[in-house]
C-alpha cells in the first residue's frame, strides 16, 4: 500500500471540501477523485490542481476504481445529499443501495486499505460497508460523532467564555438525533463544568439541555440556511485522517464496530476509540452515569431498528 495515496469517492460538496482541506495539510502526494460523474471529478480535480503552487507537490486527478489498488486510504462521501426537514435515517434505503454498487468496486481492487466512511447516515452505512466488503472491522471506520462533538465544544466554549479546546466532553451514540452529550465526565481543563462556571464571572447561564439541542439539531439549522453542511465535516475528516496517516493514537468518537463494549454487540456507533494507522486500535469504554447509559441503549436500539429492514 502506499501511505501517500489517497481516494475520495463522491465529489459533491462534501466530498470536494474533504478534497481542498486534505491539499492544505501535506499529508498525501496522490489525490484520485472518483464520482459516478467524471466529468464533475475532473472538474473538481482540475480546480484544486490550479491552487498546488501555494500548497506543497502533488498529483490530484479524477480517476476511476482501477486506481484505488495502491491507495493506503479509501474515503466514502457518496450518496444523497440530506434535504430541509430530512433527518440522516431518512436517507438510509437510497444510500445503501448506492454503497452495494460502490464497495464491491472497492473490493475488486483494493482490500488492504483502511475505509473511512462520511455519507449518511453514516453508522448504519459504516456497518454496511463492513457486511458488504469483508474488511476485518478496525479498517472500517465512520466519522461517528466527531463533528457533533466538536460542535458541543464550540458552544460549550461559547457559553463558557473559553476557549473551546480546552473543553473536554463527547457526543456519542448515533450522528444523528439519538445522539447523547457525556456531561457526567465532562470538563474544562480537568476542572468540573459546574465548578468552572462557579469561578467564571462572565460565563454565560449553562442550560446543559439547550446546549444538547443547539449540537443536535445543528445540521438542520445549517441546511435550512445554505442548503448543505460541508465545512465543519471536512475539517472532522480531516482531523481523523491525520490520526490515521501519522500513527497518532488520537481518541476520537468514530463509528465502529462494537461487539461487548458498554454491554452492546453487532452495531456501529460513535463512541471514543483509538485511532491509528491500523485503524481503530481500541473501541474505549468510558464511563457513563444510568440516564447516560439508558440513552446509549435507546439511541444503539435506534439504529438496529433501521438495520433489521436492510437487505445486507
Amino acid at each position: 500500500m502506499n501511505k501517500q495515496k489517497c481516494a475520495i469517492i463522491g465529489c459533491g460538496a462534501v466530498g470536494a471540501t474533504i478534497a481542498f482541506a486534505l491539499t492544505q495539510k501535506s499529508l498525501f502526494s496522490e489525490l484520485v477523485l472518483i464520482d459516478a460523474n467524471h466529468a464533475k471529478a475532473e472538474g473538481e480535480a482540475m480546480d484544486l490542481s490550479h491552487g498546488l503552487p501555494f500548497a506543497h507537490p502533488m498529483k490530484v486527478y479524477a480517476g476511476d476504481y482501477s486506481d484505488i489498488s495502491d491507495c493506503s486510504l479509501i474515503i466514502i462521501t457518496a450518496g444523497t445529499a440530506q434535504r430541509p426537514n430530512e433527518t440522516r435515517l431518512d436517507m438510509v434505503h437510497k444510500n445503501v443501495e448506492i454503497f452495494k454498487s460502490i464497495i464491491p468496486q472497492i473490493t475488486q481492487y483494493n482490500k488492504e486499505a483502511i475505509i473511512l466512511v462520511v455519507s449518511n447516515p453514516v453508522d448504519i452505512l459504516t456497518y454496511c460497508t463492513i457486511k458488504l466488503s469483508g474488511f476485518p472491522p478496525e479498517r472500517v471506520i465512520g466519522s461517528g460523532t466527531v463533528l457533533d462533538t466538536a460542535r458541543l465544544k464550540y458552544h460549550m466554549g461559547q457559553t463558557l467564555c473559553v476557549d473551546s479546546r480546552s473543553v473536554h466532553a463527547f457526543i456519542i451514540g448515533e450522528h444523528g438525533d439519538s445522539e447523547l452529550a457525556v456531561w457526567s465526565s465532562a470538563n474544562v481543563s480537568g476542572i468540573d463544568l459546574e465548578d468552572f462556571h462557579g469561578l467564571c464571572a462572565s460565563c454565560r447561564d449553562v442550560s446543559f439541555s439547550d446546549i444538547y439541542k443547539d449540537v443536535r439539531d445543528s445540521a438542520y439549522e445549517v441546511i435550512e440556511r445554505k442548503g448543505a453542511t460541508y465545512y465543519g465535516i471536512a475539517m472532522a475528516v480531516t482531523r481523523i485522517v491525520l490520526s490515521i496517516i501519522r500513527d497518532e493514537h488520537s481518541v476520537l468518537p468514530v463509528s465502529g464496530y462494537i461487539s461487548g463494549h458498554y454491554g452492546l454487540d453487532d452495531v456501529c456507533i460513535g463512541v471514543p476509540s483509538i485511532v491509528g494507522s491500523a485503524g481503530i486500535e481500541k473501541v474505549l469504554d468510558i464511563p457513563l452515569d444510568n440516564e447516560e447509559r439508558e440513552n446509549l441503549l435507546k439511541s444503539v436500539q435506534t439504529l438496529k431498528g433501521v438495520i433489521a429492514q436492510l437487505d445486507i
